[in-house]
């Protein structure tokens, strides 16, 4: 396919506002700047752990600024509570991407919605999200995914916008990937995932073929990936942005590589070991990546890694 026309922009800024990780005392460092701690943090509002999954994407060109949410975390109070305690406007936003349809990727949306009333805003998803999921595990015990409700979005004034390929918004500045490519021989999905069918019989989902993720292109240094979970894989996530926008350097990968647990950890050698061949620059993982891979992650690339932490605000400018 010809390659998409993915405007660049002066620099973006990743906000993370849900997470599964959560340290205040944790210091910065050039372009990565922590939640500052307040004169009164021990008699106020705090920051919160989930296992859930928000970031606030804000893209600056030529002195404008232009923001989106990307997912919304686990809890129905989480997310607001998140961007209260950052001083955020909830609303100051120009869309909102959900990368699949699982729970801890959209459980707080309809919460802040209602809160601070119709917010008219598009929000992209992929058809498939709105399927019913479960896990099955080893042992025979099952955990549901609920899935988001559409009717329930539009009545808050939501715009959906169903697309399963390339979405570029805002202006042309941020792409949506849409349905990633699977490319490598060892991410092959989630064995255990199912999904319910129209007849109300369950059936395998491995797949997740509504993952999705957010690019930038940042002038001079490359693309910006920010993936919630990368159920197709995180280097089939890297390597479907490069075959989308034909841009090859990566100035960073922000979000969860699901390497956690068992059916995992295998994985994680040929996914760090493909990570260095592509040149990441900066690598923030996060969310489901689990701790083995973290610890992996961090030991072979030092001088990319960043540990991720609520309220972290990571700065990709251009190297011009």
């Amino acid at each position: 396919m010809s390659s998409l026309q993915l405007e660049p922009v002066d620099s973006v800024d990743v906000t993370i506002v849900v997470d599964n990780f959560v340290d205040v005392l944790m210091a910065g460092e050039q372009d990565v700047r922590r939640y500052p701690l307040p004169v009164h943090f021990f008699h106020g509002e705090h920051l919160i752990a989930e296992h859930g999954y928000s970031t606030l994407i804000t893209v600056r060109l030529e002195g404008s600024s232009s923001r989106i949410l990307y997912d919304a975390g686990l809890s129905k109070d989480g997310l607001a509570h998140n961007l209260d305690v950052l001083q955020t406007n909830a609303l100051d936003l120009r869309a909102i991407v959900i990368s699949h349809g699982h729970a801890d990727h959209h459980g707080g949306l309809e919460r802040l919605l209602r809160r601070h009333g119709p917010p008219h805003l598009p929000l992209v998803i992929h058809p498939a999200a709105w399927r019913e999921r479960r896990i099955v595990l080893p042992t025979g015990n099952e955990v549901l995914l609920p899935a988001p409700s559409r009717a329930d979005l539009e009545a808050e004034g939501i715009q959906v916008v169903e697309e399963a390929g390339p979405t570029l918004i805002v202006d042309g500045t941020i792409l949506v990937s849409g349905q990633v490519e699977r490319t490598t021989e060892f991410e092959t999905g989630f064995p255990v995932h199912q999904a319910r069918t129209e007849g109300g019989t369950w059936e395998p989902d491995p797949l997740i073929l509504d993952d999705q993720n957010v690019v930038v292109n940042v002038r001079d240094l490359g693309l910006v990936v920010v993936s919630a979970c990368s159920h197709s894989g995180a280097v089939n996530v890297v390597r479907n942005a490069r075959r989308l926008t034909g841009i090859d350097p990566i100035g960073g990968f922000v979000g969860g590589f699901h390497l956690t647990g068992g059916l995992f950890e295998p994985i994680i050698g040929p996914t760090v070991s493909a990570f260095i061949e592509m040149g990441v620059r900066r690598l923030v993982p996060g969310h489901c990546t689990g701790w083995r891979a973290v610890h992996e992650l961090a030991r072979r690339l030092p001088d990319a890694f960043v540990q991720t932490s609520v309220g972290t605000t990571l700065h990709f400018q251009s190297m011009a």
